[in-house]
């Protein structure tokens, strides 16, 4: 499994939290599963080969990373979203701009770019071409104001 393969299934988990109620820790447990992965691999490729350790330590990284960050992710992506109410952002979005932005933020060995060029990335998969805008435009002013290229 590619990093950017896993970083995507971290996207779906951050998505996932967004309305699931579930405990961070049984969540990850429950979804980080050869089982699950089997399960999945019929409606999203990505699910095909499920993650060795390493890659399964990254995925929980990020995920818990995101979920414990929240509201400062939250507030970043608020305060460079120009005249855009949080509660209008999708879900998927949302979640795409916090994994990136723990990234930049919390995981000094990625570089900032790898993280906001995977987030468009991945963006173009799910969103609509004003949104990977959107995204690409609120992680760039993030990226410049907040934090220097590692």
């Amino acid at each position: 499994m590619l990093r950017n393969t896993a970083r995507e299934i971290a996207i779906h988990l951050s998505y996932e939290l967004s309305f699931n109620n579930t405990p961070i820790d049984t969540l990850l447990d429950q979804r980080l599963t050869a089982e699950t992965f089997s399960a999945l691999a019929e409606e999203d490729p990505i699910y095909a080969e499920a993650p060795n350790a390493k890659q399964a330590a990254y995925i929980r990284r990020l995920v818990k990373g995101v979920d414990d960050h929240a509201a400062e992710l939250d507030s970043y992506i608020s305060k460079y979203a120009k005249g855009w109410n949080f509660d209008r952002i999708p879900l998927v979005a949302s979640a795409i701009m916090r994994v990136a932005m723990y990234e930049v933020l919390y995981m000094p060995d990625i570089p900032n770019s790898a993280a906001i060029n995977e987030a468009v990335e991945i963006a173009k998969k799910y969103e609509t071409p004003e949104t990977v805008k959107f995204i690409n435009g609120i992680l760039g002013s993030f990226a410049r104001q907040e934090v220097s290229e590692s």
